[in-house]
């Protein structure tokens, strides 16, 4: 069930019900520590060693160090504090989260949306609306003009792309990093131990990382968090030691004074310094990125109330340590703990190190559905790993891929230094990102200033300074992200555009609806016995696969239904606005259409109950136009009609037909109505080679209703009868080629690029839960 679905429960017992929300929010603010916090939990193991190597090694005094703390504590406070908890977890598209969770607030609110089928029956979606409603605002200048310029929203869609492209890159960098900086640790007490053998210990325990990752977030958290805890509770008491006996004045350095006495004294080897500062907030885009997992209260409670006091007490003991002892910058977190308790902080810090990568995979695997659903990335298989909490998916080809790479960059490098210079990186060009689209949501979403908007995106100002200071490590090692990114991000818009292609394709090359009617109710063919549904990407028309058919194969079914199954740029689609339903020709052709809608964050359920539901939604659609006159006039009814919203309902609560059902152990009934013998042997074959244990067979029977139009009898009376027939799949097997007067980079891209992808990708058969007793497939070259 969704998470939105508790909102309509009874409000009998406010109490007991606010209770159970508390509740449920601190069981996923525990989580969420395992998954979201891991990363930036662990920062304290590095921040002021990468700050004070290089050209800063010659400033190692109190002054210094003091200034290096303030600067961590304010850009912790305004960045993952103020920016991220207190606005962006506001900024959540109905439970979701990320740069493609702000560029659906985007599209649904402007048209800066270069998908593909999309139609204005959508934005009567009720999860389509987000805040004020956007016909009694006026547009303004800036909106009219970015919708006006193809190049912009292109533009918009490339950084959207980009900033998705820089998380994933962080999903293979920040597994390799954390790993391998927690086993070196071993040379420490065991220096006989080679950095060969150091690579291999890390790669085994990459392996296992990756292999958990099938037991899905929930379960993965519940045993990553209790490392979490414990680690934070103890670098929080020794932070707190090291505060009060080495060096209290420590407090002092919250005042932003250290800030400018910082850079008075060190000049532009300060402003290098930044590299290693912003160290002490990666991680932080996770827990935007992964709120899908989560709620945004149960990040807020883990955050304020754990995360941010023990991160804040340690850097401040490290600092107070590193102020008296200025010699042990280099190995700074180790040298810190007391003699006592150095082993057990040890083994908690290497475990620790190990469950930061987690919060990154998490990221993406969400980055990578909201992708895929909004037509950004190749179709891949989805796992939702929970039934209660609905965004908690694992993508098998993702998270493998993810692992030989992280296995290639360890095997590499061999050397944290160097992964380490490209964090920086791939972590603030992702921040940096998501602060240009939140001052785009301010303006059009929110319906807020202008001036406001100019005033968040002082945020991306402080962020590009740090941005501009991690350029400097770019020759060593941080070309890393921006390659990765790169390449993830020619691959998604490769797919973007070769899918827009093919889909204005079949726009242009749409049969003639005249010359449908010329043809008869017959359509100059044998209308055999059956249901047809032809697969297309088209909302409206009749796709040019039919025509290729119909040349080819002088039959078709007695009743027709053109399928469109598509994303819209919302999270859910609610189960009752889901099918959208009408008529392509009159009456007697019994064709018609079906738009399934599922939204980004929608579960594409393989129940075997599809074409039950739309037997019923048909048989509501003709009941329901034979009552209501605008759809059924002269107009809708000789050309592509109005549609209208069918409710899914149950079997049990269907009104338009009486439903029977039976368990099945056998055979389909099907073969049953069917008159020929060698179809029935055949089908045979096929179900002693695929049994099924149990199946539920659904009939369908007129109601005793002596009131009932005859036409209208007469039509459901056939839907009844093709049911019984047998249902066939018909879709399009594409080749998509560039035509031969199109440009060498356009032939590159889609005749090599897409073609790639396409074969290489999962079928829609297999994405769509199509059984392939039941498909045809009707090769077609498609000229873009």
């Amino acid at each position: 069930m969704e998470p939105e679905a508790g909102t309509s429960t009874s409000l009998r017992n406010p109490s007991q019900l606010s209770w159970r929300n508390l509740s449920r929010n601190l069981i996923l603010a525990y989580q969420s520590l395992g998954v979201v916090y891991g990363d930036l939990s662990t920062s304290p193991l590095y921040v002021y060693t990468s700050t004070f190597v290089g050209r800063l090694q010659n400033h190692h005094n109190e002054d210094t160090i003091f200034g290096a703390f303030s600067l961590i504590f304010w850009t912790f406070t305004l960045i993952p504090l103020l920016k991220y908890v207190v606005i962006m977890l506001s900024a959540d598209d109905s439970g979701e989260g990320g740069t493609f969770a702000l560029y659906s607030l985007l599209c649904r609110h402007a048209k800066f949306s270069l998908l593909p089928n999309q139609q204005a029956a959508d934005e009567e979606l009720s999860a389509y609306k987000y805040g004020p409603s956007t016909q009694t605002v006026a547009s303004s200048p800036l909106k009219r003009f970015l919708e006006k310029h193809k190049r912009l929203r292109t533009a918009l869609l490339l950084m959207v792309l980009f900033g998705a492209s820089m998380v994933i890159g962080d999903g293979v960098l920040t597994p390799a990093i954390s790993v391998l900086s927690s086993v070196s640790g071993l040379q420490v007490t065991e220096r006989k131990l080679t950095d060969g053998v150091l690579v291999v210990l890390a790669c085994v325990i990459l392996v296992g990382l990756f292999a958990l990752q099938h037991c899905g977030t929930h379960k993965v958290a519940f045993m990553f968090a209790p490392i979490v805890i414990i680690w934070l509770v103890s670098i929080f008491v020794i932070g707190l030691y090291n505060t009060i006996y080495w060096n209290p004045k420590i407090v002092r350095a919250i005042l932003p004074y250290y800030i400018i006495k910082f850079f008075r004294e060190t000049g532009k080897d300060g402003w290098i310094s930044l590299g290693g500062i912003l160290l002490s907030i990666t991680g932080t885009e996770a827990m935007f990125a992964d709120l899908g997992h989560f709620t945004a209260l149960s990040i807020r409670l883990a955050f304020v109330f754990l995360i941010y006091p023990c991160l804040v007490v340690q850097y401040m003991g490290q600092a107070a340590y590193l102020s008296k002892n200025p010699s042990a910058i280099s190995r700074s977190f180790y040298d810190s703990i007391p003699d006592s308790v150095f082993w057990p902080i040890f083994v908690i810090a290497t475990l620790a190190a190990i469950v930061g990568s987690q919060a990154v995979i998490t990221a993406t695997f969400s980055i990578i559905k909201q992708c895929h659903a909004l037509g950004c990335f190749p179709r891949v298989k989805v796992v939702h790993t929970s039934r209660h909490i609905y965004g908690q998916i694992y993508i098998p080809e993702i998270n493998w891929i993810l692992m030989v790479l992280c296995l290639a960059i360890t095997i590499g490098f061999q050397d944290t230094i160097l992964i380490g210079n490209a964090y920086g990186i791939a972590c603030m060009a992702v921040m940096f990102v998501t602060t240009c689209l939140m001052a785009l949501v301010i303006v059009f979403v929110w319906q807020r200033s202008v001036f406001l908007a100019a005033a968040f995106l002082l945020f991306g100002f402080i962020e590009g300074v740090y941005l501009s200071a991690s350029f400097i490590k770019v020759p060593q090692g941080g070309w890393v992200p921006l390659v990765l990114s790169c390449i993830i991000m020619v691959v998604m818009y490769v797919w973007h555009y070769g899918t827009r292609k093919k889909y204005n394709f079949d726009l242009h090359n749409k049969v003639s609806l005249k010359w449908l009617l010329g043809l008869g109710p017959s359509l100059g063919i044998v209308r055999v016995p059956g249901i047809g549904l032809i697969y297309s990407e088209l909302a409206t028309g009749v796709p040019a696969i039919f025509s290729h058919f119909v040349t080819n194969l002088p039959a078709f079914h007695k009743v027709l239904v053109f399928v469109c199954v598509k994303s819209v740029p919302v999270p859910y689609v609610s189960p009752e606005e889901r099918y959208l339903i009408g008529r392509i020709c009159p009456r007697p052709y019994r064709m018609y259409r079906c738009i399934v809608r599922y939204g980004y964050k929608d579960i594409q359920r393989d129940n075997g109950d599809f074409e039950n539901q739309l037997i019923q939604s048909i048989a509501e659609f003709i009941q329901m136009e034979a009552v209501e006159p605008q759809f059924s006039s002269s107009e809708s009814s000789s050309l592509d009609g109005r549609m209208a919203v069918i409710s899914t309902r149950t079997v049990q609560s269907c009104s338009s037909l009486i439903v029977s059902e039976q368990e099945d152990y056998g055979l389909n009934t099907t073969i049953q109505s069917s008159k020929s013998s060698t179809l029935q042997s055949l089908r045979s074959a096929y179900e002693n080679e695929n049994p099924q244990i149990r199946r539920r067979q659904v009939r369908f029977q007129l109601p005793p209703n002596p009131g009932m139009d005859p036409s209208v009898r007469d039509e459901l009376m056939d839907l009844i009868q093709a049911k019984e027939a047998g249902v066939a799949y018909i879709m399009g097997h594409s080749y998509v080629k560039a035509r031969r007067s199109s440009s060498f980079l356009k032939k590159l891209v889609i005749d090599i690029g897409y073609s790639f992808l396409r074969k290489n990708c999962r079928g829609p058969s297999v994405a769509l839960n199509i059984p392939h007793i039941s498909l045809i497939e009707v090769g077609m070259i498609y000229y873009v």
